[in-house]
């Protein structure tokens, strides 16, 4: 099998274009290193943004589950893997990158690990998308059983917890990215918690997921802003009011939970049994 291809060997359009989209990013910064446009400090450039699309990457693998039912889309699960192991990938480069910063000293490197817990906690997630990625065969679905590959593949979700607080932590005073993806996060888990009740995932419950995580979003704002920096939750509040300078992020999750909505009440099955 080629990334292209699907089981039967045949060319995927669907794969090909996720193939497209994950290398696009590692493309886009080669070309910006080799033209001289990563700014006075090319290297922490580069390692910043090789660990963002590491976090894009493992949310958008999260992402393929929800769709394959709102976008009545099963192909999907196809390109899961993929992205999770663009996700690793991109968090193997960020490492990389950071000890080529630190002038390749592993001693540095591991001392750096131990005492600075964004980066212990930024390690952790980088051993557990490891496991998970070396167990994503099929030989090693068979070998575990999908029982066991199911439990430690759930670990998935707490190492996108370390991902993101590690995000959060690196990132200080600006946390514009960091409490996007995490409102993104929260709008999936809600997804998952839905289903694990039974709901009927409808425009309805949809719509109260978008506004839910939306609200979530704009609080973990307001939390991180008041604890890291002293400022008050009525400056973030009004900030989130503003559209004349910047949107927040809680409004782009709650626009993204409404559209997903409105993919579900457009592609939704006539059948009620099918839907369900």
């Amino acid at each position: 099998m080629y990334p292209w291809t699907d089981r039967a060997g045949t060319f995927s359009a669907l794969k090909s274009a996720v193939l497209l989209a994950c290398l696009a990013p590692g493309a886009s910064l080669l070309a910006k290193a080799l033209g001289g446009m990563l700014g006075s400090k090319p290297l922490t450039y580069a390692i910043h943004d090789t660990g963002d699309w590491a976090v894009r990457f493992l949310l958008l693998s999260l992402l393929v589950t929800p769709m394959r039912t709102i976008a009545a889309w099963p192909k999907l699960i196809m390109v899961r893997r993929m992205l999770g192991l663009t996700a690793l990938a991109y968090v193997l480069i960020h490492f990389v990158l950071y000890v080529v910063d630190q002038r390749y000293d592993l001693i540095k490197v591991a001392s750096e690990i131990a005492l600075r817990f964004y980066l212990t906690i930024g390690f952790a997630a980088l051993i557990g998308l490891a496991v998970l990625g070396g167990t994503s065969t099929d030989a090693a679905i068979k070998r575990l059983g999908t029982v066991r590959w199911n439990r430690l593949h759930a670990i998935v979700y707490g190492l996108a917890v370390l991902s993101l607080v590690h995000f959060f932590i690196q990132s200080r005073l600006d946390v514009t990215q960091p409490v996007l993806m995490s409102g993104f996060f929260v709008w999936l888990m809600g997804y998952r918690l839905l289903r694990k009740r039974d709901v009927a995932i409808n425009l309805l419950s949809l719509s109260a997921l978008a506004l839910t995580a939306g609200l979530a979003t704009a609080l973990i704002e307001v939390a991180w802003y008041a604890s890291m920096t002293g400022v008050k939750a009525s400056r973030v509040l009004a900030a989130n009011l503003d559209f004349s300078f910047v949107i927040r992020p809680a409004w782009w999750v709650l626009w993204a939970g409404l559209a997903l909505a409105l993919v579900q009440l457009a592609r939704r099955p006539a059948n009620p049994a099918a839907r369900r």
